[in-house]
């Protein structure tokens, strides 16, 4: 339903995009042709990269707001309740027919995964879908999947100062239309190798569409470059478990330093702990650090500049 509030809810973060439900399975490796097999556990959790953000950001105590579809199904209700339970704002939340998106997750015992997702007849919201009249942020993190959406709000931004991130996943039409429309544009390896096929060229490229670019790439860091200033910072050192929800967390934790203010290495430490820590742990939701695990690991990493 629309927000029709005349008084503005100050966030510290809005969270635009993509909500999902997750099905985690491990196993032991990854299944052969017509190959049937037992999973060693499996978890069920609300997933989604603007949705993990949101809770990455309320989990890390700064106030988060998520603004997305979730469909009137029985994903769509637990998914809601969780966003709930770590106090994100979902009045921007649109319910309807058509069903929650579905992700099935195959973790590996070194980590890495496998995704199957399904959308049913679920699209892409219209642009009027939502009024965020009444709704202010300190900072607001796009991730591509609602394009319309995002588009009509950063129409109506236009000559704040509020900063604006996007995460890009994949190279993908929502990307595309978002990427030289945002300050900081932060890509994972994947974005970087679909767009100019190497990470470094991929760096040149998006540094003369956005004034920000990082690449995240996994146990090697990231790169960045900022105007004409440009760098890298290492990972922290971690074993890893689970990657999915790494790069949510990231997301979450660097648009809650915008918010904060925090100076740039500062912030690109902070976003890093909070990705690296979620590796550490089997699925994205339950791998989200809060405030104590993300600063004990914080408080353990010198990061190699």
């Amino acid at each position: 339903m629309p927000n029709t509030s005349a008084t503005p809810t100050p966030l510290d973060v809005l969270c635009v995009g993509h909500a999902s439900y997750d099905l985690v399975f491990s196993i032991p490796h990854h299944p052969g042709a017509d190959e049937k097999m037992v999973a060693d556990s499996l978890l069920g959790c609300g997933g989604g990269p603007a949705a993990n953000a949101a809770v990455t950001v309320a989990k890390l105590g700064f106030s988060a707001g998520f603004c997305g579809y979730l469909g009137n199904d029985v994903y769509g209700d637990c998914h809601l309740q969780e966003l709930h339970s770590h106090g994100v704002d979902t009045r921007l939340v649109v319910r309807g027919g058509s069903p929650t998106p579905l992700s099935g997750v195959l973790v590996k015992p070194d980590g890495q995964r496998a995704l199957i997702n399904y959308k049913g007849d679920t699209k892409a919201l219209a642009a009027d879908s939502i009024d965020f009249n009444g709704i202010s942020a300190k900072a607001i993190l796009f991730d591509g999947h609602e394009p319309r959406v995002s588009l009509c709000l950063l129409a109506q931004i236009a000559g704040d100062t509020v900063p604006t991130v996007l995460d890009a996943g994949s190279v993908h039409d929502g990307t595309l239309a978002l990427m030289d429309k945002i300050d900081y544009l932060v890509c994972s390896e994947k974005f970087a190798v679909q767009y100019a096929g190497d990470p470094m060229l991929a760096l040149t490229k998006l540094a003369a569409l956005a004034p920000v670019v990082v690449i995240t790439l996994g146990e090697h860091g990231l790169i960045w470059q900022r105007g004409q200033e440009s760098g890298r910072l290492s990972a922290p050192p971690i074993k890893a478990i689970d990657t999915t929800g790494a790069g949510d967390a990231f997301h979450g934790a660097f648009s809650c330093a915008l918010a904060a203010k925090m100076e740039w290495r500062e912030l690109l430490r902070y976003a890093s702990a909070a990705g690296a820590y979620c590796c550490t742990q089997m699925g994205a939701r339950p791998g989200l650090p809060s405030c104590e695990q993300h600063q004990a690991l914080l408080a353990n990493w010198s990061p190699n500049a």
